[in-house]
């Protein structure tokens, strides 16, 4: 870090210094900046040493290859100039001081200053200038330390620091100049002075530091960037200075670095950021603020954080549990790939060196040289991410076990995993091997499959590990809810990782074996009817078990009737349960029966028999629900992994009729919560029993929770998708409505904003696929993306903002539609805006127009349609031009709009700043634009605009049209044939070119004759016109 001259060596020197020293508050250096930016002082006569310096400078800015050898020169004339040498011999520089030498090197610096930053001679030049600084200094400490300096001078005078402190005084009031170029190279080179010496004089220390500080808040991002370049590199002294001047009082160092810190968060320019990111010291206090630069929005300076500064920053033990997981997360998820491909850098060559303990570390933060595989390494690499809560189904580790196998093939090499591996597994182990198998069978590569193959158990190996763990963790759950002890938790929480894990890996396995295909089929037929059984486990044995059976129609329904036959075992405890309950109470009462009804403790035993009767009556109840949620639980893993028709599979009719429906009936919220969301799932089996129960997720939206009303639009999306016909085909007239109007209701329930943007997501596919076409929902979607009460909703805001231009731009239909609703949706915004209260903000409307005529515009459909590129009946190419008729339309409309007489000025005003931001083509309709031109004339005749932008628009408006409907007249026929290009046309021209001149240029007079004909007839008709209205 920069340090501070505490003494001189002389007086004198110091006296001069002191009156040199600039001082950047005061009007005389800001009236003496202006002089000298005006008018050029005198320099005096040339001499000898001027044109030595000059010429090394000239030749220092050609090229950087021959910097070094320039600083060697520059430097001898130094010490000519300065020293006194010890062969005295006569030569041009005995004439010339040090001073001298100093104001030479100064006067070229300054001609620095009004280099524009594009120029490449400047910063040639800087880096020259630091060069020598560095090279004059390091060589005038040798000297000194050759002298017998006292020891209390820790940082003496030189020649050295005398002239960075000269060029610092000339320099520093250049820093408020009023011309940006003046002030980027003056910041430019008092940073490049502090990044390339050990320390400065202390007077000049505090000035620079005012200096820089002052352009931190520069309008100009280039001044901005250099100032906080030299201010990180002051920013290492924060904590000495703090302790240095708690005695003294003085704040006059307190502050920099939260002030930097506050640039690093609120800095408009991501090369500020960037900059600074880069520069500051990294310490306990900068680390949170540097490590958040993770969610910058530049990705650049994302990239920066993962590629640069985290490398160096040392071991990454030292960060938080937590904090190294949302690293990882926002790393491996970034939408830009250079940021992705340098967070698996990171993780894969430079945290798991970390956990090898190799101390071999380059500057670069890169590792010096790459470790030999350790898989006890890697192993406490997956413990420090915590792989049991990252390493679930949306959790990071598995992101980054991919990245990882991917990049380090050595690794792929040396693991094995033998039968000793699998003998003690842990979470990390069985999460190496899981994620092994997922990188090798989820890449078509021959070879990783075939490494999978020799690496991996076969089934009836993997089918005894499961076996064994599900068993080990059965007792551990079984053995929990007779003690409840918090440890045993824990365990099982890792125990039930390790099961789910191993079924990952049998979900990927092939099942051609017909020995371990029968061992795993009764494992998970065994597994699936236990009750205690997590439902995640459930989930996966399902899944696993239909990746056994098969996928015809004949393997789904030994499929289904395998989880029935586990759904009626695990229902059949409860009534086992009851059984032993009745033989208790029977052998109870015949030993109760030998006590007479004298025993004075009857009325006692009676009381407690029966609080010990409602107690089991309760738990009874408890049990019931539970085994009845597991029942439906597993039949809802089933439906999931079916697609066959419901009438076709007699064990789902079953199901439906014995489990779902009864369920959907219960009393108990929960069971029933369960039941209608199976029975969603076997309404998207059956269009018939969709139908007949839409009513019914209808009433539980309306009298419902907010989760059940969640559900409820989940379960009619899906419905809709399935079968797309119910709206257009149904029996009952009346139900469009009704699923309209709960859409409707979805959308305004701004006190529930996962009801919100759960409808708004819903609404949203539905009508990207054409389900649903209603405009009155789109106008609903559309106040709802601008309207301030839905700011705090998130995830609605970010599914309207691609849901709008995507389903505008993706058919014309779309387009029209959003069209037709522009002049409801102006105006029901432009209320809003009105009633807004005095705390509440809300996008301009300006932003709106402009966003509504962007989604409108026929140019930017990605289908064209008609307009489209297509063939004609000889299989030939056409090239047609867009059709503008949908902003036609919204011309003719928002016209009428704004002429109407309830419409206000406060709504007309935006309405005609639309009008001129419309695209108008001759190849519209004629009689469109015939009809609009006319409307535009009225509007014009009428004066409806309230001011000059608005006449402006409509003046714009109205000449775009009279253009096109000229183009359109029969004197121009250059632009009515213009609308189709054939391919061969093309092609026939490139082979004739001299025939395709002549014609070009016989069409080219004609069209020249028939524009002035139109021009005419144009004319004429404007005067016939003037006349009518005199």
């Amino acid at each position: 870090m920069p340090g501070r001259l505490s003494a001189r060596t002389s007086a004198a020197s110091r006296v001069s210094h002191k009156s040199s020293a600039p001082s950047l508050n005061t009007r005389t250096s800001a009236s003496r900046l202006h002089q000298s930016t005006v008018a050029v002082p005198d320099e005096g006569p040339t001499t000898s040493l001027r044109t030595k310096i000059c010429a090394i400078f000239g030749d220092a800015q050609k090229t950087t290859a021959g910097h070094r050898k320039l600083v060697i020169s520059l430097r001898k004339i130094h010490e000519t100039c300065c020293y006194e040498p010890t062969k005295p011999k006569k030569s041009e520089q005995d004439d010339y001081n040090e001073n001298d030498f100093n104001v030479e090197v100064a006067r070229c610096v300054l001609r620095l200053v009004g280099v524009k930053k594009s120029e490449t001679v400047g910063d040639r030049i800087l880096r020259f200038l630091g060069l020598f600084l560095r090279h004059a200094s390091e060589k005038d400490a040798a000297l000194v330390q050759q002298d017998n300096v006292e020891e209390t001078q820790s940082f003496p005078e030189t020649p050295s620091t005398r002239l960075t402190s000269h060029i610092l005084s000339m320099v520093l009031p250049l820093l408020s100049a009023k011309e940006k170029a003046v002030r980027y190279r003056s910041t430019q080179i008092v940073s490049h002075i502090i990044n390339s010496l050990d320390s400065i004089d202390d007077e000049y220390y505090h000035l620079v530091r005012v200096g820089l500080l002052k352009r931190i808040r520069d309008k100009e991002a280039m001044v901005r960037v250099q100032a906080v370049l030299g201010l990180g590199r002051l920013a290492d002294n924060e904590g000495d200075e703090e302790e240095e001047d708690e005695d003294s009082g003085s704040d006059d160092t307190t502050g920099l670095l939260e002030r930097l810190l506050e640039v690093l968060q609120n800095d408009p320019s991501a090369d500020v950021r960037r900059s600074l990111l880069l520069s500051l010291p990294l310490t306990p206090t900068t680390l949170p603020f540097v490590l958040e630069r993770a969610r910058d929005l530049d990705p650049s300076t994302r990239r920066a954080l993962y590629s640069r500064i985290l490398p160096a920053l040392g071991d990454f033990r030292h960060l938080s549990l937590l904090m190294r997981e949302k690293l990882l997360r926002w790393g491996l998820r970034d939408r830009d790939e250079n940021v992705r491909k340098a967070t698996a850098r990171l993780f894969r060559e430079r945290w798991i060196e970390d956990c090898v303990g190799t101390k071999k570390v380059a500057e670069s933060g890169a590792s010096a040289e790459v470790s030999p595989p350790s898989i006890d390494a890697l192993l406490e690499l997956l413990e420090r991410i915590d792989v049991v809560n990252s390493g679930v189904e949306n959790g990071v580790a598995l992101e980054a076990l991919k990245e990882f196998w991917s990049g380090r093939p050595d690794y792929r090499d040396a693991i094995i995993f033998d039968d000793s591996y699998w003998d003690q597994l842990s979470a990390e182990k069985v999460f190496l091997a899981r994620s092994f198998n997922d990188f090798c069978t989820q890449e078509d590569e021959e070879k990783r499959a075939a490494l999978s193959e020799e690496k991996m158990p076969e089934v009836t190996k993997l089918a005894f590990f499961i076996q064994r763990y599900a068993n080990d963790l059965l007792n551990r759950i079984r053995q929990i809810n007779v003690t409840s002890e918090g440890e045993e938790e824990e365990d099982t929480v890792e125990q039930e990782f390790v099961v789910e894990q191993l079924l990952h890996i049998a979900l990927t396995l092939d099942y051609s074996d017909e020995v371990g295909r029968r061992k795993m089929f009764a494992l998970l037929r065994e597994t699936l009817a236990v009750a205690e059984m997590p439902d995640e486990i459930t989930r996966l044995v399902v899944e696993v078990l239909r990746t056994v059976t098969g996928t015809d129609s004949a393997a789904e329904r030994e499929f289904c009737g395998v989880v029935l036959e586990a759904v009626a075992e695990v229902h059949d405890t409860v009534v086992n349960e009851d059984v032993m309950a009745v033989d208790e109470d029977e052998s109870f009462h015949s030993a109760k029966s030998e006590i007479t009804d004298t025993t004075p403790t009857k009325a006692r035993e009676g009381k407690s028999l029966l609080s010990e009767n409602a107690e089991q009556d309760e738990e009874k109840a408890i049990k019931e629900i539970l085994v009845n949620l597991k029942c439906l639980h597993i039949a809802q893993c089933m439906l999931q992994n079916v697609g066959d028709n419901l009438q076709d599979n007699v064990h789902l009719v079953t199901m439906l009729n014995n489990l779902v429906v009864p369920a959907v009936r219960s009393r108990e919220a929960p069971i029933r919560e369960r039941g209608l969301l199976c029975l969603g799932l076997c309404c998207l089996l059956d269009k018939t029993l969709a139908e007949e129960n839409l009513t019914l997720f209808l009433h539980c939206f309306n009298k419902g929770h907010d989760t059940l009303q969640t559900t409820a639009i989940h379960i009619l999306s899906d419905i809709l998708t399935t079968h797309s016909t119910l709206l257009t085909q149904s029996s009952d007239p009346n139900l469009p409505k009704a699923i309209f109007k709960v859409f409707s209701k979805g959308l305004k329930t701004a006190h529930t904003p996962d009801v919100q943007s759960a409808a708004t997501t819903a609404l949203s596919k539905l009508m990207l696929t054409s389900v649903i076409t209603d405009e009155e929902l789109l106008k609903q979607l559309v106040i709802c993306f601008f309207e301030p009460a839905t700011k705090e909703n998130a995830a609605m805001r970010q599914a309207l903002s691609y849901f709008l231009p995507v389903y505008c731009h993706s058919r014309r239909e779309n387009m029209e539609r959003m069209g037709n609703i522009m002049p409801a949706v102006l105006h029901a915004l432009i209320g809003l805006e009105e009633e807004l209260d005095e705390d509440e903000e809300m996008v301009g409307i300006t932003v709106v127009t402009n966003m509504l005529v962007e989604w409108t515009d026929a140019r930017k459909l990605v289908v064209l349609d008609e307009a489209a590129v297509s063939w004609d009946e000889a299989g030939r190419k056409e090239i047609r031009a867009v059709n503008g008729d949908i902003h036609l339309d919204v011309a003719e409309a928002l016209l009428e709009r704004a002429m109407a007489h309830g419409c206000p000025k406060e709504e007309r005003k935006p309405i005609l700043s639309m009008l001129g931001k419309l695209y108008i083509t001759a190849t519209s309709t004629a009689e469109k634009l015939q009809s609009v031109r006319g409307l535009a004339a009225e509007a014009i005749e009428l004066k409806i605009a309230p001011d000059a932008a608005s006449r402006n628009a409509l003046t714009k408006l109205h000449g775009a049209l009279s253009k096109a409907v000229g183009e359109m007249a029969p004197g121009s026929p250059r632009k009515s044939a213009a609308p189709v290009v054939k391919a061969e046309e093309v092609e026939s021209e490139e082979t004739s070119l001299p025939e395709a001149e002549n014609a070009a240029e016989e069409t080219k007079m004609k069209g020249v004759v028939d524009e002035g004909e139109a021009v005419k007839d144009s004319v004429l008709e404007e005067l016939l016109d003037e006349e009518e209205e005199l």
